[in-house]
């Protein structure tokens, strides 16, 4: 496994290129990422040379540098800054000999969050898990009963924001907090109705359609177009 950096031309951003080779591989491939963290896997068959891997990265620039000027940078959170997540756009407020994080107040627009500053950025991912856990079980709690999971699961995937197993259990992207509500709901909506339809049959669509209502379509198009913003914090 070797190292290497792409470097962007719009912005100078350093990107890091990891190498791997690997026996019975015909080509090289690329894979680039931006989540977790913003990399560029690229697999060679053993004997090919990591020069020629980069050379056919490079040829490849404008794809790349395409992927990377659209796809969002991590955004650090600091206190009295402002982040919006179920519904509501909450100010952070940095309250050290608070024990448990809360809303300050009914509207829940200020969040105080606990213990040391170091620990900030931790504190609200975890409040924000929560919350959603408790959103998510209320929204599934106002269906019919047949369509409740045995349990659900969060997740932090970045290719799938819902699953539902053939056992029951139902798993979210927790990222999902910083959707639009009707986006949310849209994608609980979906993993319920495989509990009747375990594929994508016009009958399970029939389904979705009955449990969400009118947007469907609409909520699908959003997630489409702007699910890697969901994924500009943490």
């Amino acid at each position: 496994m070797s190292n290497d950096l792409f470097f962007t031309l719009k912005s100078g951003e350093q990107i890091p290129v990891i190498i791997e080779s690997r026996r019975g591989m015909r080509n090289v491939t690329l894979r680039p990422k931006s989540v977790p963290r913003r990399e560029i896997h690229i697999s060679k068959p053993w004997l090919t040379s990591s020069k020629f891997a980069l050379r056919f990265l490079e040829s490849k620039r404008k794809w790349i540098e395409k992927i990377y000027n659209t796809a969002p940078v991590k955004a650090t959170i600091h206190p009295g800054d402002k982040i919006e997540f179920l519904g509501h756009i909450v100010t952070l407020v940095h309250c050290p000999d608070m024990r448990a994080n809360r809303y300050l107040d009914d509207d829940k627009m200020t969040l105080g969050v606990g213990g040391g500053i170091d620990m900030f950025q931790r504190r609200v991912r975890d409040f924000i898990k929560d919350e959603f856990q408790k959103s998510a079980w209320k929204i599934i709690r106002e269906q019919p009963r047949e369509y409740w999971p045995r349990n659900l699961t969060l997740r932090d995937t970045t290719s799938r924001w819902g699953s539902c197993s053939s056992t029951g259990t139902v798993s979210f992207s927790w990222r999902l907090a910083f959707a639009p509500p009707e986006v949310m709901r849209y994608v609980i909506m979906h993993e319920l109705a495989h509990r009747k339809h375990m594929d994508h049959s016009p009958e399970f669509w029939e389904t979705v359609s009955e449990l969400y209502g009118f947007g469907v379509e609409r909520a699908k198009l959003w997630l489409s177009k702007n699910g890697q913003s969901l994924h500009k914090y943490f």
